[in-house]
């Protein structure tokens, strides 16, 4: 088996050898080209490129560019999603508000969304959105820093296509419905914490996949059980649902995965419960046909405005010493050093924000297959 010691590693960050590294601004041009190819409006296309790649800025490729063929691309062609995002707000209060995205653009709902409790936080102290019918929305960690950026809380989450297995179960129910947190802080970055609440994504081992590489064990189980690691077999058996990821901490109670379990309820129950919107086996993009069909997908966000306490210099400055207290603190034999969420993210940015994408394979193969398509006017530094 071949594991992530084949890898780089910077930061948390996997590195593909013998890769052609692109410019931000060649790969940004030309996806944002590619979606108003095919009917996203400029405007909203040029959201979409930037939060793909500040995934891959912040060291967490399997949801960068390397996803924007087949996650946004591909199901706008195939009718499964629309270009054109109709936001409609079914409610709105002071604090709060529920929105339909018409299976349009989710990085364009959760903008708009993220942007109006952000106002709501300003003037009333909280704000939550809770939206209903969208699509992948990116790294859930984009929303949540919008309002970190601006000193502000935020709390984000969504559900997804099930894949997660409930604890003694082996049936993929939950989506790996990531719960994150973003804290404003007295350092130069924020506090983030960005994960699903299954041990792996989907995304990652799509990423395993396309580089050739093993799902580490204890990922994902089998009907009957058992570990699989073939990433391309995986992805097969998730589709049929003849397998399912675990959840944060293990399919077992003794390895307490009964809490990934409970924290992916809570997420599930939070992205569909406030705004009667679908869940669980509804999110399987296939009707009774099998045929395929949106996904509806439903996000949640929450934003709290800190000045309604005890002030934001206040807040920044207890967070960033709690933060430090950590780093600070003893570490194990041979350690080098602690880190706090969302620092090997910030380092990682530093690492690549002049340098560019490394593309891989794959990702090369995508990038000529659309250009192709749509007759862009681009070529690749990787072209011959």
């Amino acid at each position: 088996m071949v594991y992530l010691d084949e890898y780089i590693h910077y930061g948390g960050v996997m590195e593909q050898k013998d890769t052609t590294m692109l410019s931000w601004k060649l790969i940004g041009d030309f996806m944002t080209d590619a979606f108003v190819a095919v009917g996203v409006p400029r405007e909203d296309a040029l959201l979409c490129a930037d939060v793909l790649m500040e995934s891959d800025l912040r060291g967490i490729p399997s949801h960068g560019c390397n996803r924007f063929k087949s996650m946004y691309i591909d199901r706008i062609t195939a009718g499964i999603q629309n270009p054109v995002t109709e936001f409609e707000v079914l409610k709105d209060t002071p604090t709060t508000l529920v929105a339909d995205a018409h299976n349009g653009m989710g990085m364009v709902a959760s903008a708009r969304a993220m942007n109006a409790i952000i106002e709501k936080a300003r003037k009333y102290g909280m704000g939550m959105a809770a939206v209903r019918n969208s699509t992948h929305f990116g790294i859930a960690g984009y929303w949540a820093t919008m309002a970190s950026n601006q000193g502000l809380l935020a709390i984000t989450g969504t559900n997804a296509r099930p894949s997660i297995a409930p604890t003694f179960g082996v049936e993929n129910m939950l989506g790996t419905n990531p719960l994150t947190f973003s804290f404003p802080t007295d350092e130069e970055f924020p506090f983030v914490l960005d994960c699903a609440t299954s041990n792996i994504q989907r995304g990652k081992i799509e990423y395993y996949a396309r580089a050739g590489l093993d799902t580490p064990e204890g990922m994902v189980i089998g009907n009957d059980g058992r570990s699989l690691t073939d990433s391309n077999l995986i992805l097969e058996e998730l589709k049929k649902g003849e397998a399912a990821l675990t959840p944060l901490g293990g399919s077992s109670a003794a390895s307490t995965g009964y809490k990934g379990y409970g924290y992916a309820t809570v997420v599930e129950i939070l992205s569909a419960a406030l705004q009667a919107g679908s869940f669980m086996k509804m999110l399987t993009g296939s009707d009774e046909n099998g045929c395929r069909r949106p996904y509806h997908l439903g996000h949640f966000f929450i934003v709290i405005n800190p000045e309604f306490f005890m002030g934001e210099e206040s807040f920044r400055k207890t967070a960033g010493e709690i933060l430090r207290g950590l780093r600070n603190s003893r570490k194990a034999p041979g350690a080098e050093r602690i880190y706090t969420a969302g620092e090997k993210e910030y380092l990682s940015r530093l690492a690549k924000k002049d340098t560019g994408i490394e593309a891989g394979a794959a990702l090369q193969e995508d990038l000529i297959t659309i250009r192709d398509q749509y007759h862009l006017p681009y070529r690749f530094p990787f072209e011959k």
